[in-house]
């Protein structure tokens, strides 16, 4: 009866790690022993995967730990060396592990420039071995049942990994032994046969009917399960289907037949003739349908002469009635298993053999701490500087500070001054017009650059095509059209900025047309400058008021809030921290950086007290302005 389906292993062409790895090494880090300590790495990580992938194995434990050993490997210098088609370009040919060659079985290999392509392939044959050597154990003794249900739990997990990763890991659509659908079928079936096996080994160390009839009854419900997901996978081999049909079915008889003799116990006999009828119906049908593949004689002889004594002592002495299967309480589930999850390092005498070599996983920390800073920083710098526009508004839309440095109308206000200073630094209308004039000629040669560079992508990938149709499948690079796309799509946000740019450039130069002769003004001579504007009379009577002087006060405090906001804006700039011996010390206490909660924390304790000051700063500044708003409405509106 004890049918197990294992997964077949997936194989790989050879790839040369060591001449790629040793390239960037020399020319990454200095000559020296640290060097050829390296390339020595690189040497001996070409070995391993020679002897993991690159030979028949054995269906033993020191197979699978050789494999776990690589895998493990895998998951540390994917974060040390930049792999990429541009840097250190590997690619990694794998078959499908079911396919046979048919028209119909999906593609027969894929060839991937892509480490985690490389890692799912070889966690497939973790859990593709790890099924091998559960089912090669002896379910007689102890040891072989523990060994069992253990490699079927880590073939599980294995199984379940890949489902949860592929696609990120790939970014497109593997080969089908790899698709999400596929490999998370062959974790419930290995699920299923970790179950089985506790319930065998409940068996033959006689536990108590009522656990046994819970762990085969979760067992069925965990091939049911496998079979239902099975329905769907065309690609994995025909016999796995009835296969799983039929442990369902022997699962459940299972269950009823030790569940018959708690009912025996319990002195329920109509319960046991009905429960043992339904497992001999279900052996029945196994046998029928599936005789196939497995052999159910014992147990179908076995509930066979349980149910004859069951219904000769019930005719002869209970006269138990025997109730339908639908009125008896169902039997409860115990599962006793898991997927074991993919923890690094695997291998329990994993050593990384580039263990010594971190600054590129520092330089990532920096850099994704750096990114963190500049997003902070430039938020805050952001925040101030919307608020300083808020306040010109708001100030400009009540005529301020002019409407209180001069209510006598003899001189020029202040503010006026310093804006005619201002125009008259800058060059005037004169540079102005000059900028206006240049905005075609800059408008047309961003174009020519842009349609430049749109042209050399257009012939690349002419070319890329020409190469693909003359090499066909030996041609692996990544297609021009997906390697180039983000350039293509920046491409096209830069041509949809120009042409927003020529509706701007008009808005500016009407409104500049609009207000030409204004600013012309502002470049005059202070006594034509004083000559054209209106005089200020009207608010003479206000001249050495309490109000103007309360409004001036509240003016000269918005002035030193926005002082204090360049002082601020200087000192965010200006703050300076080396986080290299922070993530170094992460690094040697943890096997691991945390950057995000280092780089949270770090910022929080650099720029915390500065965050406070922005927001108690724009918070004083918007008092001011309510401030303002209420003496000039009370005052100023009555004048």
């Amino acid at each position: 009866m004890a049918t197990f389906i294992s997964v077949p292993l997936k194989k790989s062409s050879e790839v040369d790690l060591s001449k790629p790895l040793s390239k960037f090494i020399s020319a990454t880090y200095p000559s020296g022993e640290e060097q050829a300590e390296y390339c020595r790495a690189a040497e001996e990580l070409n070995k391993l995967r020679k002897s993991a992938v690159g030979r028949p194995l054995d269906k033993h434990e020191s197979s699978l730990e050789t494999l776990f050993r690589y895998y493990d490997q895998l998951c540390c210098i994917e974060a040390k060396f930049p792999f990429s088609e541009n840097q250190i370009c590997l690619t990694f040919t794998w078959k499908d592990a079911f396919d046979k060659g048919s028209l119909f079985g999906g593609s027969t290999k894929l060839a991937l420039a892509n480490v985690g392509y490389e890692k799912s392939c070889v966690l497939f044959n973790c859990g593709a071995l790890a099924s091998q050597v559960a089912s090669e154990q002896n379910l007689d003794n102890d040891v072989g049942l523990r060994t069992s249900a253990k490699y079927y739990q880590i073939a599980s997990g294995a199984f379940a990994h890949i489902k949860d990763t592929v696609l990120s890991a790939l970014n497109r659509e593997p080969t089908m032994d790899l698709s999400p659908d596929t490999v998370g079928t062959l974790s419930q079936i290995m699920l299923a046969q970790a179950q089985e096996v506790f319930f065998l080994k409940a068996a033959a160390d006689k536990m108590k009917d009522a656990i046994i009839a819970k762990l085969a009854n979760q067992a069925a419900d965990y091939y049911g399960d496998a079979f239902k997901q099975c329905q769907y996978r065309e690609n994995l081999p025909k016999e796995v289907l009835p296969v799983l049909a039929a442990k369902h079915c022997i699962m459940q008889a299972n269950a009823e037949y030790h569940q018959s003799i708690l009912a025996k116990q319990q002195k329920k006999f109509g319960e046991e003739i009905s429960r043992l009828q339904h497992a001999a119906e279900l052996v029945k049908t196994v046998a029928s349908r599936y005789d196939e593949y497995v052999n159910v004689k014992e147990l179908s002889d076995k509930i066979s002469r349980a149910l004859t004594a069951a219904k000769k002592d019930n005719d002869f002495i209970y006269h138990d009635r025997i109730p339908d299967l639908k009125d008896l309480e169902p039997i409860g589930k115990a599962s006793m298993v898991k997927p074991t999850p993919v923890s690094v390092p695997i291998s329990q005498k994993f050593t990384d053999l580039f263990e010594k070599m971190v600054p590129l996983t520092v330089q990532q920390a920096l850099s994704g701490y750096n990114q963190r800073k500049a997003l902070l920083i430039n938020s805050l710098i952001g925040q101030m500087k919307e608020a300083t526009n808020v306040s010109n508004g708001v100030l400009a839309s009540l005529n301020l500070p002019a409407a209180v440095e001069d209510v006598s109308g003899d001189s020029i206000p202040q503010s006026i001054l310093e804006k005619s200073k201002s125009v008259i630094q800058q060059g005037g209308v004169q540079t102005i017009d000059q900028l206006i004039k240049d905005l075609p000629e800059l408008l047309q040669r961003n174009r020519e650059i842009l349609e430049e560079s749109f042209k050399m992508l257009a012939e690349e990938e002419a070319t890329d095509n020409e190469l693909k149709t003359k090499f066909k499948e030996r041609w692996q690079r990544t297609p021009s059209s997906e390697l180039y796309k983000s350039l293509r799509s920046e491409g096209d946000k830069c041509r949809a900025m120009l042409d927003q740019a020529v509706h701007a450039d008009k808005t500016v130069k009407d409104r500049y047309a609009a207000a030409r002769n204004t600013i012309a003004l502002l470049c005059k001579p202070e006594a034509e400058l004083s000559a054209a504007i209106p005089s200020a009379n009207p608010a003479k009577t206000l001249q050495g008021s309490e109000v103007v002087t309360v409004l001036k006060t509240l003016l000269a405090q918005l002035d030193e809030v926005k002082k204090e906001r360049e002082a601020l804006e200087k000192e965010l700039k200006s703050i300076s921290f080396d986080m290299t011996s922070k993530f170094l010390t992460a690094l040697a206490q943890d096997g691991v950086i945390n950057e995000e909660a280092i780089s949270v924390s770090e910022l929080d304790r650099i720029y915390g007290s500065h965050t406070q000051n922005v927001q108690a700063n724009l918070k004083k500044q918007e008092e001011l302005l309510n401030n303002i708003r209420v003496r000039l409405h009370f005052s100023f509106m009555y004048v």
